[in-house]
């Protein structure tokens, strides 16, 4: 099949976890010899991406106007025009290339914009986050999770205390968000990446065929090689916990360290790949002879630490609808920590017996951590679970529909 990928998070010199699942998959469908491009951004070339934008097909960097304010921090309210604008501009130059190809799959932040490509093209989205329905994508404001569904709430995310006509504003751009998203999804075909999202997106618009699940997925070639290298080195005399993840407030790092600095083992040792805007204070206030921050790591440099360690903790604290981390360290055969939120609990189906710890709150997932004086290593698992090659096989399915059937997709 002829196939285009489409992403405005393509390319990033720090690429994110959307952008990496787009480009393994165009390796992955390239490996099985279809013929694969990627529509990406237009504000830098492929090249910014390394070694990590290589993926055997043509780029073309078109996508641009995702990135404009439009003032709305300013001016304390989401502006109506802006997301149907970007969604409108996205489809104009998605459809400049789509009549070469047998399948458009999109992979962005702009979910409306199914809306606006016709309905005899093969489109298909996979979604990643949760900008159907929450407008910042995130669901987590003020360090909690959000569970209000009001579209008058919303404001509240760009002013402690909006005004009526702040809130009047950004209601009425949540609501015709949703509106468009919910047409988008009845006119093409729908993928999400957890049960978590389609959940969420039936919880503020309503039950419907919205789509269908298909698991997050990762190179299990490159967790093989890590793991096989792991193997040879020689063993450290301490317990290695690894983090790989942002130093922002979502992934829950920072009350993950609050809990763990003052009764970390002796022997345990603690390593934190990962930069963000918290990562100076961070740095300042734990860094020691137990606690080191990697700062920003390559994929490879990151899976190499991963397979080294003793354990995996991935300490989000918003609902993140499919952590790779955990993944990779399922794949790995290591013991991972996470807390019982978001798309974490759907992914035991790919651990062994008692491998993935889930846990209420960050003061029970550190209690377990820290009992233990050794981590078990886990068997490799079922060959293919988990990785890419296996989820090719589930999305050829979905292409292989004709354009638009929400109703067979979700069978």
């Amino acid at each position: 099949m002829r196939i285009l990928i489409v992403s405005e998070d393509i390319p990033a010199p720090k690429m994110g976890g959307l952008a990496k699942h787009a480009l393994n998959l165009a390796r992955a469908l390239v490996r099985a010899g279809h013929e694969v491009d990627i529509l990406g951004n237009a504000q830098q070339p492929l090249s910014a991406a390394g070694s990590e934008g290589e993926f055997g097909g043509r780029f073309y960097g078109e996508l641009d106007g995702h990135l404009y304010g439009w003032k709305e921090l300013a001016l304390g309210a989401f502006m109506p025009p802006r997301r149907l604008w970007v969604a409108r501009r996205f489809a104009r130059i998605i459809m400049r290339h789509a009549p070469r190809y047998d399948v458009v799959h999109y992979h962005g932040h702009h979910p409306n914009v199914a809306l606006h490509i016709p309905k005899h093209v093969n489109f298909v989205q996979t979604r990643h986050d949760q900008g159907g329905d929450c407008i910042i994508s995130m669901r987590f404001h003020k360090g909690q999770i959000c569970e209000n569904t009001d579209p008058a709430a919303c404001a509240g995310c760009l002013r402690e205390k909006p005004n009526a006509a702040q809130k009047l504003v950004s209601s009425f751009a949540v609501s015709k968000l949703r509106q468009e998203t919910a047409e988008g999804y009845r006119r093409h075909k729908t993928v999400f990446v957890s049960d978590l999202l389609h959940r969420n997106f039936a919880r503020a618009v309503g039950p419907g065929t919205w789509g269908k699940v298909i698991h997050n997925f990762i190179d299990s070639q490159a967790v093989e090689r890590a793991r096989e290298a792991a193997a040879l080195r020689q063993r450290s005399p301490h317990l290695n916990v690894f983090i790989a993840g942002k130093l922002t407030a979502s992934k829950g790092i920072e009350p993950f360290l609050r809990e763990l600095a003052p009764r970390i083992p002796a022997n345990m040792r603690v390593a934190i790949a990962g930069d963000g805007d918290s990562a100076a204070r961070l740095k300042k206030e734990f860094e020691g002879e137990q606690i080191r921050f990697l700062g920003w790591c390559s994929p490879e440099a990151t899976m190499e630490n991963a397979a080294s360690a003793d354990a995996i903790v991935v300490p989000s604290v918003w609902e993140d609808p499919c952590p790779s981390t955990i993944f990779e360290g399922l794949l790995l055969g290591k013991p991972t920590f996470a807390l019982a939120r978001g798309g974490a609990p759907e992914l035991s189906m790919y651990a062994a017996p008692g491998q993935l710890h889930l846990h209420a709150d960050m003061k029970s997932l550190v209690n377990d951590l820290v009992s233990e004086s050794e981590y078990y290593s886990y068997p490799q698992p079922e060959p293919g679970l988990g990785g890419v090659d296996r989820a090719v096989d589930e999305l050829m399915q979905v292409y292989k529909l004709p354009p638009g059937s929400l109703a067979a997709v979700a069978a």
